[in-house]
């Protein structure tokens, strides 16, 4: 692997906590203690962001019984269900992910082509992208996010002698990568397509792809967007939305003018917690898609900017516990734990630039903090894996101090 991209074991180590470095003293945690309690706070912050922007609506709509607390309750269902599953995810080691990348991201493909069958996906405002069981409803595009980091690190690993090559190292996984992106599409979901295939793409550029033939791809990529945005009419009119949502604002702009309606009225210290207007009914998936909008109109420019650092936080954090990972020569893990780096940090740019009008419109949450069940589950799982690969980590170097 190119010690350009990932710096050498000696640099990656130097560049950890003190807590992780190998000179730490034997009494360190067991794992890193900053990525679980900040991951905890950015939950928590969410729990209640969710419910103070969908009080309103809960309480105007009948799905919901016209109770206050509908989502509230809906939400930390999902937060049990998510800290179940991280614990749970945390108890299996890598090699035991390894083993099993393969099949769990055909499982994934499994379940982007049942969300299209009439009778088993089911359709909101147009798209079809969740599968109901038992009265809970899984979106797939969620679940094949973790398989796609899990699967392209396997695949990196084992393709790594021919990574160079554009028809043995990049040409089957981009082959995958169309097909899981064709499925995306007809829900449609192309905010899930850009993240999949982002993740991919990073991690096979981390595993050593030729930085020519990386390039070139990535030309081509944008290239594939811009001709999907051109023969597509709701896709040209976000567009077109995005770069001036004023000059329609009660139509194709009245989602992004009412968030930057909402980032106006917050200031520097927002009007306080429950105080937004914008989530009264003026703001649309107030409590999903444009959650940092409210957040900011409650808690102000202040409250953005703490969220915006915890991410960054988080993110860096993830990418030194990869370099830690590279450093012990296990490349599968580093390139999971900046995967799930990737995952995150990208999602949570393209959620953040929609909700600021600095990117177009798209259907994505903001991970670990906006309300929905399945994102919700996924985020907390991939964190638990993140905490994994650095247990192992610090597990291994006490081995060789000793």
């Amino acid at each position: 692997m190119p010690e350009a991209l990932v710096g050498s074991p000696m640099r990656a180590l130097r560049g950890t906590s003190g807590a992780a470095r190998v000179g730490a003293p034997a009494r360190m945690a067991d794992f890193d203690q900053g990525v679980f309690w900040v991951g905890v706070l950015l939950l928590a912050i969410g729990l209640v962001m969710v419910y103070s922007a969908s009080i309103a609506f809960a309480e105007g709509s009948k799905f919901t019984g016209y109770r206050s607390y509908y989502f509230l309750l809906r939400h930390a269902i999902s937060l049990a269900a998510g800290a179940l599953a991280a614990v749970l995810a945390f108890r299996v080691p890598l090699d035991t992910w390894q083993r099993f990348a393969l099949p769990l991201f055909l499982v994934g493909v499994v379940l982007l082509v049942l969300v299209l069958i009439p009778g088993i996906g089911r359709q909101v405002n147009g798209a079809r992208r969740w599968i109901s069981l038992a009265g809970l409803n899984m979106q797939p595009s969620e679940l094949v996010k973790l398989f796609a980091v899990l699967y392209t690190a396997d695949y990196t690993v084992r393709k790594a002698a021919v990574m160079h090559s554009f028809k043995q190292g990049f040409l089957p996984m981009a082959m995958a990568m169309v097909f899981v992106g064709w499925l995306l599409l007809r829900q449609p979901d192309m905010g899930a397509f850009v993240v999949i295939v982002a993740i991919a793409m990073g991690i096979l550029f981390l595993g050593g792809m030729n930085a020519r033939l990386f390039f070139g791809l990535l030309l081509v990529l944008l290239a594939s967007f811009a001709l999907l945005i051109a023969f597509s009419d709701y896709r040209r009119q976000r567009i077109i939305g995005f770069m001036d949502p004023w000059s329609d604002a009660f139509g194709r702009g009245y989602q992004l003018s009412h968030a930057l309606i909402a980032f106006g009225r917050g200031e520097w210290f927002g009007v306080g917690l429950g105080g937004s207007v914008e989530k009264l009914f003026y703001l649309p998936e107030a409590h999903t898609d444009f959650l940092l909008a409210v957040i900011a109109e409650e808690l102000g420019l202040v409250g953005v900017v703490i969220i915006v650092l915890m991410f960054f936080w988080l993110v860096r954090r993830a990418i030194v516990i990869g370099r830690q990972a590279l450093a012990l020569e296990r490349t599968f893990a580093a390139l999971v734990a900046q995967g799930i780096g990737l995952w995150l940090g990208i999602q949570t740019l393209i959620n953040m630039g929609v909700n600021m009008g600095v990117l177009p419109t798209k259907g994505l949450t903001l991970p670990l903090m906006s309300f929905g069940g399945s994102g919700i589950v996924m985020n907390c799982v991939a964190l638990a894996v993140l905490l994994r690969v650095d247990y192992e980590n610090r597990r291994l170097m006490r081995g060789l101090k000793s």
